[in-house]
């Protein structure tokens, strides 16, 4: 099968189209015929070699959080069966023709392979950080990085639960950040005289930017209490939480939850462009710009 993988550190050129051999399913696990592979900014942060100090790979390294596809072999216990279509978290990298997944869930009729592929990593993300703010009805709720996949659907989701959100993200930004129910705020210099403009209490913080707006935070917050980053390793000498993820975050339960939202419409999911399987170099260099304006995905088979 064709994969791309990663032999060293560096720039998007390192990435390389291989031919490696099919992984089979062992107990739990499916091997699923890759429809669509979700591109994140993870994907080339650990390629850059800037999270080497954190992550150790195993090189070569195949990227991929998230993929979309139809169950093409299953082990003993899989939680789904061949021919079955799903979506889910890549154990194998899903920068391939296959991979193996545990953490899968039916992909609905009403979704496309699109949709479904970008919803595990920024849903999971956004669910949690809602959760771990507490956020609920008459919350005002400041989002750093509205516009971004996280920030996106962490926006939409705040809204339905009855809070008023305020969203920060750059000039080019302000419509989206608008249609998902936010009130816009450019970020950069300034930001807590015109944040204050719009409101003057800020009940909770979620940062899905890691911008460097976190000082600024505290500053509208009045203390740490209800400030979260997804993005800011700053935090820790802020004492600001810092959520990376946590045991059982990535469940067949939150995959199902985030497409029946989806499915119904209470969840948008904002497409970017769509690069073929061979041009991974250049969907990763895109979704470095920080301006792609939506999900950036693979079409891995055409």
């Amino acid at each position: 099968m064709r994969a791309i993988e990663f032999a060293e550190y560096g720039g998007s050129d390192v990435l390389r189209g291989r031919d490696v051999d099919l992984p089979e399913p062992g107990p739990g696990q499916v091997r699923v015929a890759v429809r669509v592979a979700g591109v994140n900014p993870f994907d080339w942060k650990l390629r850059s070699g800037a999270m080497a100090g954190v992550v150790r790979l195993s090189l070569p390294h195949r990227p991929g959080l998230e993929l979309a596809g139809v169950v093409d072999a299953a082990g003993a216990g899989a939680p789904a069966a061949v021919g079955d279509e799903v979506f889910g978290w890549a154990e194998t990298g899903s920068y391939a023709e296959y991979a193996l997944a545990s953490v899968i869930a039916a992909k609905p009729r009403a979704l496309t392979w699109r949709d479904v592929a970008a919803l595990p990593t920024a849903g999971e993300a956004a669910l949690r950080g809602l959760r771990l703010l507490d956020v609920g009805e008459g919350d005002v709720l400041l989002v750093h990085g509205a516009a971004g996949a996280v920030g996106g659907f962490a926006t939409q989701l705040a809204v339905a639960r009855g809070a008023t959100v305020i969203g920060t993200g750059g000039d080019r930004s302000a419509d989206t950040i608008r249609s998902s129910g936010a009130t816009p705020v450019r970020y950069g210099d300034g930001l807590v005289e015109r944040v204050r403009a719009v409101s003057p209490r800020v009940d909770a913080v979620l940062d899905a930017a890691g911008r460097g707006a976190l000082p600024d935070s505290v500053e509208l917050r009045g203390g740490t209490d209800r400030v979260l980053t997804l993005a800011d390793t700053a935090a820790f000498d802020l004492g600001i939480p810092f959520s990376s993820g946590e045991p059982g975050g990535q469940s067949a339960d939150v995959l199902t939850e985030l497409a029946d939202l989806a499915a119904t419409g209470r969840l948008v999911v904002r497409h970017a462009r769509s690069y073929p399987l061979a041009e991974a170099a250049r969907a990763q260099d895109d979704s470095a710009t920080g301006h792609s304006g939506g999900k950036i995905t693979l079409d891995v088979r055409g």
